[in-house]
């Protein structure tokens, strides 16, 4: 299992990076050191947080002489990649192969950091994935990583809790909205859910549902319209729900948060497909009460999702084996034992088409859940993804301050809606700041 990262803190900026040492590797292409023969010994380094991936390197090594495979944790998020920033500014000392976040692709596509796999042969793997996640790692014919793991938002929730108030999973937004104020007045001590503003993230998979286009990059010229007239409808969406204390607007991921749904203060989790085993660790006492659904809709018999989390394996540019470092990330993600282990070992729930629609994979019984095979309601919210939405080139930055600003409007410091005007202008200044042409 793979938690995406809030955000990095303050971002990975096109200045500070330009302004280092080391800046021609970027665009220059390293040297290859080809093997004389297969038999040559080889070290590949792979940066990753993903616990024991060694199970699945050990099995490419098996198949592979002569290769070992060095898997290395440098931490997870904005530790990880700093840490990439500073290989490239320095122009050597980075992994072969690195975990990439989705999110972080058009920041380090600015960088030039990848190398293309196209060259590679992994142009015919178009066809291996949800359509969302292979637009997600290409630009044109060129292909700059692999899709592995992702995160199809839906809704965990208490069945137990649903069916005192007489209620059903939402099918629709509207629906939500109405379950909200009607348990809030029936049982102020028990709320629909919480909404976690402090996570930009989270709001980013709702508003993406939604049809938020926020950015359109092309080269160095970004278009910006992060308040706009979904965000708009966003704002009051939630506002009227919390100017009612329907819902509840408390950090996530910390201690009372996590109470809080074991004790039954919350009744759903909207969640990306990550969650549901997550939410076994941390809610053991009410383990059989809940169980998974789809997320709402915006109208009645759509079939429109959005993501939160995921990542993909990326070649880094400056690495000295780049045509090994392809096949190693391709072996990895392809090789149906090996991802088969991603999937039910590390719980990473996968973006390949061979596995969403493997019966085994979709009929795994889960107990806390009641038995229900939750994996089948994020399977199919992973065919149902929005493929139009493209992240900034600064989206750490982006979902820092998504958090700042909503959590505090969320939390009465102003309206959800003054907080999405401030991070349009913050924005836009940004983007300037780093020398991007900016369109508003």
């Amino acid at each position: 299992m793979t938690l995406p990262h809030n955000s990095l803190a303050g971002g990975i900026g096109r200045r500070s990076l330009m302004a280092g040492a080391g800046l021609g590797v970027l665009g220059a292409a390293a040297p290859v050191v080809r093997r004389a023969a297969a038999a040559d010994p080889l070290t590949l380094t792979v940066w990753s947080w993903v616990p024991n991936m060694q199970k699945e390197t050990a099995l490419y090594e098996q198949a592979n002489p002569g290769v070992t495979v060095n898997v290395v944790d440098v931490g997870q998020g904005f530790p990880h990649y700093a840490k990439i920033e500073d290989a490239l500014r320095a122009g050597s000392g980075g992994p072969d192969v690195a975990q990439i976040e989705f999110d972080m692709i058009a920041t380090f596509l600015q960088l030039k950091a990848f190398a293309d796999l196209a060259p590679y042969g992994a142009s015919k793997f178009s066809r291996d994935y949800v359509p969302w996640a292979w637009q997600q790692v290409t630009r044109g014919d060129h292909v700059y990583a692999l899709p592995w793991d992702s995160g199809p938002i839906g809704q965990v929730y208490r069945k137990d809790i649903l069916d005192a108030h007489g209620m059903q999973p939402a099918g629709t937004w509207g629906e939500f909205a109405d379950q909200a104020l009607k348990m809030h007045k029936d049982t102020p001590n028990t709320l629909l859910t919480n909404a976690t503003f402090d996570q930009g993230a989270w709001t980013t998979a709702l508003l993406w549902q939604a049809g938020w286009k926020p950015f359109t990059v092309d080269g160095d010229t970004i278009g910006i319209d992060v308040s706009n007239a979904v965000s708009s409808r966003f704002a009051a969406y939630w506002q009227k729900l919390l100017d009612a204390g329907a819902v509840d607007a408390k950090p996530g991921f910390v201690t009372e948060w996590y109470e809080a749904f074991d004790k039954g203060r919350y009744a759903i989790w909207i969640v990306g497909a990550w969650g549901p085993v997550f939410l076994q660790q941390f809610a053991k006492s009410s383990s059989g009460k809940w169980r998974a659904a789809p997320i709402p809709q915006l109208a009645a018999g759509g079939h429109v999702c959005a993501n939160w989390g995921g990542s993909t394996l990326a070649v880094l540019k400056q690495s000295q084996h780049r045509s090994e470092a392809a096949k190693l990330a391709t072996w990895l993600l392809h090789n149906p034992t090996s991802t088969r282990m991603f999937a039910t070992d590390q719980y990473l729930f996968p973006t390949s088409l061979a596995l969403l629609n493997d019966k085994a994979f979709l009929e795994t019984p889960y107990p806390f859940y009641g038995n229900q095979p939750v994996n089948e309601v994020f399977a199919a919210a992973a065919h149902d993804v929005n493929t139009s939405f493209q992240w900034s080139p600064f989206q750490g930055y982006v979902q820092s301050q998504m958090g700042i600003e909503l959590d505090a409007a969320a939390n009465g410091r102003g309206t959800l809606q003054q907080a999405f005007d401030r991070l349009q202008k913050k924005f836009v200044k940004y983007a300037n700041e780093q020398g991007f042409t900016v369109k508003t």
